[in-house]
């Protein structure tokens, strides 16, 4: 994963679903942060997230997971 430093952002932990995950959020998988770069609508509600690493995780329509989003200060 690349380093970045944000300027004039927050970060702050969001609960995710498959219908309110974003481009930019940052999931913890295995232990490992893998930061979404695109995503895939499926059937169902489902969505396939595919990682900067070219890694994919198919979210299914009740997942629920912790997610690292940066936020702008205003």
């Amino acid at each position: 994963m690349r380093t970045w430093t944000p300027s004039g952002a927050l970060a702050s932990t969001v609960e995710i679903t498959a219908a309110s995950v974003l481009r930019g959020d940052v999931i913890q998988v295995g232990g490992q942060p893998c930061r979404v770069i695109d995503l895939v609508q499926l059937p169902g509600g489902a969505k396939q997230l595919v990682f900067e690493s070219g890694e994919l995780l198919t979210m299914h329509p009740r997942s629920r997971l912790a997610a690292l989003r940066m936020t702008r200060r205003r």
